[in-house]
């Protein structure tokens, strides 16, 4: 693969060249020149976009599938190809497959299908056997296979115990654990966020005492153990607190939100829209406003569109019915953009997430390899279901206002536009 790309603002703080318009000259899928002008004598193919920036690839560490056995809401292929035209070069897929990945050979036949493409599939394994939280499932053998962190995704790990001994046990292969961050004793069979919209509504609320319990035992049994743990997709303001103070202590304590929790509150619930009925739950704007300022002071780690596609058969059905759940990848950089600063949003989508799961961070440097998000940011738009790249549409930002348009990638020596 050889390419030269034109007139593209470098947006990278770990490259000389941050915010700076330059040439790339990419040759055999590395970066061999960076400059103002760059002159194209072996008549390379050329990039040239409209107010073009360029990034680190970006990564989503939360991102679900379905492949294998629920191969009618998500493919590996598809999810990958809109990752790639999403901006991704690479994503964690969770592991609520059926069966669940709880085990080196479904980890080995998710590698297998995911190989050859732009984006790169990372796979979590499941925490427990059966993500039923009463054994543990074969963590060593499960990363040697290629698996970058456990966690049973969406849910709790109920049985106490059980946090305590795989935290000690994954610090034997330095393995990061996740841990859903919801009591389901107080969750109950809740739906939606429990405040004024949940009553007025009539719709079973989970409350966020939900969220924060499940979080102050697990940090208990963190700072009791040690180890890595990784909170997925907070949504309360004393989630933040919480978290903020563990940090303080010195826990080796890491979480991440949904863009939905970023930007929409439980507001939305009047429509009834199935396709509003995520985990954690929509909350309060006092909540966003709070998380917002949670990540750009860095005690949010990294933002997730925690994409997880729903068949119109388990969506377009009652409220209570509806399974939880929405589409984000397409919309995370245009719905994210109009609200949260440029520079933070690049980096809670490249350098922290990276470190956090062990992955390689390549800067934007003569020499690296070329793994590159191009964007623009200044492009406004409505998101349509014409936008969704998705086997399912599930998508809660259907209708809504983006701002912020993603070109492609350039990764694993391909180019994804």
């Amino acid at each position: 693969m050889n390419i030269l790309i034109k007139s593209a603002i470098i947006f990278d703080s770990s490259s000389p060249f941050h915010k700076k318009q330059q040439d790339i000259l990419i040759e055999k899928g590395i970066i061999t020149k960076i400059s103002k002008s760059i002159k194209n004598p072996n008549n390379y193919q050329e990039i040239k976009l409209d107010n073009l920036h360029i990034s680190q690839g970006w990564f989503d560490s939360s991102v679900c599938f379905g492949e294998p056995g629920l191969e009618e809401r998500e493919t590996i292929a598809n999810g990958l190809n809109t990752a790639a035209k999403s901006g991704f070069t690479a994503v964690a897929v969770n592991p609520n497959t059926n069966p669940v990945a709880d085990n080196k050979s479904t980890i080995e036949f998710i590698k297998h299908k995911a190989f050859g493409f732009a984006t790169t599939l990372y796979p979590i394994g499941n925490f427990t056997k059966g993500a039923q939280s009463t054994d543990l499932a074969e963590l060593y053998d499960m990363q040697n296979s290629g698996a970058i962190a456990f966690g049973d995704y969406n849910k709790p790990i109920c049985n106490a115990n059980l946090l305590k001994i795989g935290l000690q046990y994954a610090q034997n292969f330095d393995g990061l654990v996740l841990s859903f961050p919801q009591d389901n004793s107080i969750a109950t069979d809740g739906l939606v966020n429990e405040e004024i919209n949940s009553t007025k509504l009539g719709l079973k609320g989970i409350p966020g005492l939900a969220e924060e319990l499940q979080i102050s035992r697990d940090l208990f049994i963190l700072e009791y153990t040690g180890g890595k743990l990784h909170i997925p997709t907070i949504s309360t303001e004393k989630a933040v607190k919480l978290i903020k103070d563990a940090k303080k202590k010195g826990l080796n304590v890491t979480c991440s939100v949904a863009a939905h929790h970023l930007v929409l509150t439980d507001d939305e619930l009047k429509t009834f829209n199935a396709n509003t009925k995520v985990l954690p739950p929509l909350r309060t704007s006092k909540n966003t406003k709070a998380l917002i300022k949670g990540l750009k002071e860095g005690i949010i780690d990294m933002v997730t569109s925690d994409h997880n596609p729903i068949d119109i058969e388990h969506k377009k059905v009652e409220y209570y019915n509806a399974k939880f759940g929405t589409i984000g990848l397409e919309s995370l950089f245009g719905a994210l953009n109009k609200n949260i600063e440029l520079e933070i949003l690049i980096n809670s989508l490249t350098n922290k997430p990276k470190e956090i799961f062990n992955l390689k961070t390549t800067s934007i440097s003569e020499g690296n390899n070329a793994d590159l998000t191009l964007f623009n940011p200044d492009f406004e738009y409505e998101f349509k279901e014409v936008n969704i790249l998705s086997t399912s549409k599930n998508s809660l930002f259907i209708d809504k206002k983006m701002n912020g348009k993603v070109y492609g990638i350039i990764a694993n020596n391909k180019v994804v536009l």
